[in-house]
């Protein structure tokens, strides 16, 4: 395995079933609902066939958990970038869901297309669309 790759998220909530509903709703994620270290109620977000040691099968891949906002927890945090097929698809399904758009559709020169945006429980995310014609 690589040092210090990304190998796991973590999306807080102040209700993680409705926040679990809105990402599997908006991306077709899977979730599994089992115990976190703690033996709080933890939802597994699959993005990815895993395989028997139950790791992401596509390389470069990773998967993720919901799970209750910590006390004391402010909503900062990294931005997840998802990967899609259309970003004028997702940014309306993402706002019929109750995400509030924060940065419309931008190209990344080369590279491809984004948007950004609040969940609806604060958190930020994003979504992207390769496309080496971008400008």
């Amino acid at each position: 395995m690589h040092k210090n790759t990304v190998s796991h998220f973590e999306i807080y909530a102040n209700d993680p079933e409705k926040l679990s509903h809105f990402y599997t709703t908006l991306f077709d994620w899977q979730i599994e609902k089992t115990s976190g270290a703690d033996g709080q109620p933890y939802r597994i977000a699959r993005t990815v066939d895993v395989d028997e040691q139950r790791m992401p099968k596509a390389a470069g891949a990773i998967n993720g958990g919901i799970v209750k906002r910590p006390d004391g927890y402010a909503v900062n945090g990294a931005v997840n970038y998802v990967m899609v097929d259309s970003i004028e698809q997702s940014v309306e399904k993402a706002k019929r869901l109750g995400a509030k758009l924060t940065k419309d559709k931008t190209a990344v020169p080369g590279m491809g297309w984004f948007a950004m945006f609040l969940d609806p429980e604060g958190n930020n995310f994003a979504v992207f669309k390769a496309d080496q014609t971008a400008k």
